[in-house]
């Protein structure tokens, strides 16, 4: 296919030239009616831009087909037999994917350090979960993705389960074996997705971790608003093989996506998969070389740990996004989060994650000269001021096996059903009746149905005093949960 060609883009270019006037949505009528002070802030030109496909840059029935030739081009770049563009962000989009493979009651395997838009996902679709627990590595205290023996296990304990949701990249850079686990579950006539959030970059460099759609995965979902060059909310479904519908996939994405969609993220992804296609490996190869010496440069500092493929050597995880620069901070005496505060407010640095005990920069293939000193410039800065942080209460960070609660009810069920709030010191033994997800990574220390211990409470109360961020629980602070009822309460 022409991969020199941007439908969306093209055809959005035609409607200014042509200076269409529109009598539908949106109403401020390509920046005719938008506020003067708004206008100066983001632009008029996203004004002009934002047109529906709908009488907008198509026709009434749509027979120009944009947003179909724009998909087949995306499926075309990256290697799928199908793509399907979204505009809710892959929150929803991995939604839609686990809702296309398993349906209410039935079981699917789950990686249990899915971000909350997956646990989300379990409640609303009513799937009965199967934990796969990821690989903990003790000394980072991280998360890593499970290994295909911890899947196979899993299909043998439940013959009947659909499927399998993997997560890789995780947030923090770090990869599963994809081929492998599709094999798994291949072997068992079952498709695997893969929430590939972090991945949209990974089709085009050879010397990037394994892409799903080259890994034998049936479904991956990537957000290309996060390590690709379009805007917020933008989500593909990328589709291989036929143990997934087309037809089925679709049909579920109109079910939970908007009618109302953003020709703005639809252009944008039009536009970088094009950018992608034609000088992808160029522009990544310029970044792989700017993290390689970002990563250099960072591991000379004292008191700072940049983690590296020794994570793969030891056998804690397949593979590593080197474009994902995580740094722990713990020699220096700080939390991850007082580290990312402190370059926020003194340095104006804002890196991508943090927790208690690292922080995280994403390198793309928009970093040049300047920023690559930036990011360096504030890292020094803070390894001088570390010592004038004020101490901040410590967090109590468990044994990884504690985090590993017993599933006492389906998701759903304990989701809606009746539930109480109890002080957190009488929490322990209780069932879950809510998502609690420190953020970021935002990944749920308790999800509904599971048997809090005081283990976990300890955790969370103690990251809430120190500065976690807890925005999910009923009760941020984590003074008190939410759980189910016992006979006769109510909510």
């Amino acid at each position: 296919m022409d991969q020199s060609r941007a439908p969306i883009l093209e055809a959005l270019q035609e409607f200014r030239r042509r200076n269409d006037v529109v009598y539908g949505p949106p109403g401020h009528k390509q920046g005719r009616g938008a506020d003067r002070r708004v206008a100066d802030v983001v632009g008029i030109d996203v004004f002009r831009s934002d047109v529906l496909l709908l009488n907008g840059l198509d026709d009434r029935r749509q027979s120009h087909g944009l947003l179909e030739q724009a998909q087949e081009l995306m499926a075309d770049a990256v290697g799928a037999e199908h793509a399907f563009f979204s505009t809710c962000g892959s929150s929803l989009s991995v939604k839609t994917a686990m809702l296309a493979v398993a349906g209410p009651g039935e079981k699917l395997l789950v990686s249990r350090n899915s971000h909350k838009s997956v646990i989300s996902a379990v409640v609303i679709n009513g799937v009965e979960p199967v934990w796969v627990h990821p690989k903990f590595d003790a000394q980072r205290h991280l998360a890593h993705p499970p290994e295909p023996e911890d899947v196979r296990r899993r299909f043998k304990e439940h013959p009947d389960a659909k499927g399998m949701l993997l997560v890789t990249p995780t947030d923090w850079g770090t990869c599963a074996d994809v081929q492998g686990v599709a094999r798994t579950c291949h072997d068992f006539d079952v498709p695997l997705i893969v929430d590939e959030a972090w991945g949209a970059h990974l089709p085009f460099h050879p010397d990037l971790p394994p892409w799903g759609m080259y890994h034998e995965a049936d479904l991956v979902v990537t957000s290309v608003h996060k390590m690709g060059g379009a805007i917020e909310q933008s989500s593909v479904f990328h589709l291989q093989y036929d143990r997934v519908s087309p037809e089925v996939l679709k049909q579920r994405e109109d079910l939970l996506a908007t009618t109302s969609a953003s020709t703005l993220v639809y252009a944008t992804l039009d536009g970088w998969r094009r950018q992608m296609a034609e000088n992808g490996r160029e522009l990544l190869d310029a970044a792989l070389h700017r993290a390689q010496r970002i990563r250099a440069a960072a591991q000379g500092l004292p008191g700072l740990q940049v983690m590296d493929r020794e994570v793969v050597r030891s056998g804690l995880a397949a593979d590593i996004d080197p474009l994902k620069i995580v740094i722990d901070v713990r020699e220096l005496g700080v939390s991850g989060m007082q580290a990312a505060e402190w370059l926020r407010t003194h340095r104006h640095v804002d890196v991508g994650g943090s927790d208690t005990c690292r922080i995280s920069a994403s390198i793309t293939h928009a970093d040049d000269a300047e920023t690559e000193e930036t990011l360096l410039a504030a890292l020094r800065a803070l390894v001088e001021a570390a010592d004038d942080m004020e101490a901040r209460p410590a967090v109590d960070l468990p044994d990884p096996s504690a985090l590993e609660l017993e599933q006492a009810m389906r998701p759903r069920d304990a989701f809606f059903a009746p539930a109480e709030h109890v002080p957190a010191e009488r929490a322990a033994g209780r069932i879950a009746a809510e998502l609690v997800s420190p953020y970021p990574p935002g990944v749920p220390a308790i999800a509904p149905g599971e048997v809090i211990t005081k283990e976990v409470v300890d955790y969370l109360r103690s990251g809430a005093e120190h500065g976690v961020l807890i925005p999910d629980a009923a009760d941020s602070s984590v003074r008190t949960l939410r759980v189910v009822a016992r006979s006769g309460a109510a909510a």
